[in-house]
């Protein structure tokens, strides 16, 4: 999250009393129609749950009036706290934001759309209390249409794959997490999309689990655009070393195709007597291109070393 994102929010009410057992963090954006029916719910599972708790609201540049409804909520219910970030900086961004704020000794972190059935959170805090470090919500009857599933089915098997960590759903955005693992990533979340795998990546142990998800009640936000925006930086966010890959691989194909060309250039002057010059050339051209390849392979060795 860049820094003029982080000072660009203004709050509802600095928090009070000692620390509560439960922070749970919503990301809004435009949702001012069905803050009040989350509010009551998520309120309504977690006094029924019997943890302290506080609920930490952060509004994502909303333009329809979700922060008055929020300013209004506060006045009756004194364990909202709420962020709001002045231009509409996305889902991470807004999620980094109640990260560094929240104060609870477990933080769940959901989106205020009400895709998340707020009943599941004490299910979420129960799997961290039971001495996991992050509770993975995974969407067993997801209600998204293909255009949302097949891409978040390959951006998870890159995540699987770069991470070494095997769960089903990294894109869920409705995890618990105890504190003490979050706080060592706060720095890296504020520029990383995948907060939870993030997370994962450092060693934090998981269980993953099942967690309801309702139909949208408007149009995703998820373009084609948007989502191999994703994809791509999971590949420069995840992949191991990958300058380095790209190198070996550049390299390898340059040189294999320089032998190819130089061997066909030699076979044609040794039959026909001509010199192929042309031949030649572009053989030496392509060689030239392998070592590049490999230097750069080297390089990214020595960026991985360093970073």
């Amino acid at each position: 999250m860049a820094g003029t994102e982080i000072s660009h929010v203004s709050t509802v009410d600095e928090a009070v009393g000692g620390r509560p057992e439960v922070s749970v963090v919503v990301t809004l954006f435009q949702e001012r129609e069905t803050l009040d029916e989350l509010h009551r719910r998520l309120t309504a599972a977690l006094e029924a749950f019997g943890r302290s708790y506080e609920v930490l609201y952060v509004d994502d540049g909303s333009t329809d009036g979700t922060f008055a409804a929020l300013e209004r909520l506060h006045e009756t219910d004194h364990r909202l706290r709420a962020v709001r970030l002045k231009r509409n900086a996305g889902q991470h961004p807004a999620m980094h934001a109640g990260l560094s704020r929240a104060r609870g000794t477990i933080v769940v972190t959901m989106d205020g759309d009400l895709q998340n059935p707020p009943e599941d959170v004490p299910r979420l805090v129960e799997a961290v209390e039971a001495g996991n470090d992050v509770a993975s919500g995974r969407r067993a009857a997801r209600h998204d249409s293909w255009g949302r599933t097949v891409p978040s089915r390959l951006i998870n098997g890159m995540l699987r794959r770069f991470t070494g960590v095997e769960i089903s759903d990294f894109g869920c955005a409705f995890n618990a997490y105890r504190r003490d693992a979050v706080e060592p990533m706060l720095g890296a979340i504020g520029r990383q999309k995948f907060t939870k795998a993030l997370v994962l990546s450092g060693g934090a142990s998981v269980v993953e689990v099942d967690v309801g998800h309702a139909p949208r009640q408007d149009a995703s936000r998820y373009s084609p655009l948007r989502l191999t925006r994703l994809a791509l930086h999971v590949l420069a966010g995840f992949w191991p070393q990958p300058i380095q890959t790209a190198g070996i691989l550049l390299g390898t194909l340059c040189s294999l195709a320089s032998l190819a060309l130089g061997t066909y250039a030699l076979a044609y002057w040794i039959s026909h007597g001509d010199f192929p010059g042309p031949l030649l050339l572009g053989a030496l051209v392509v060689a030239v291109l392998g070592v590049q390849g490999f230097i750069l392979a080297l390089v990214g060795g020595l960026l991985g070393r360093i970073l």
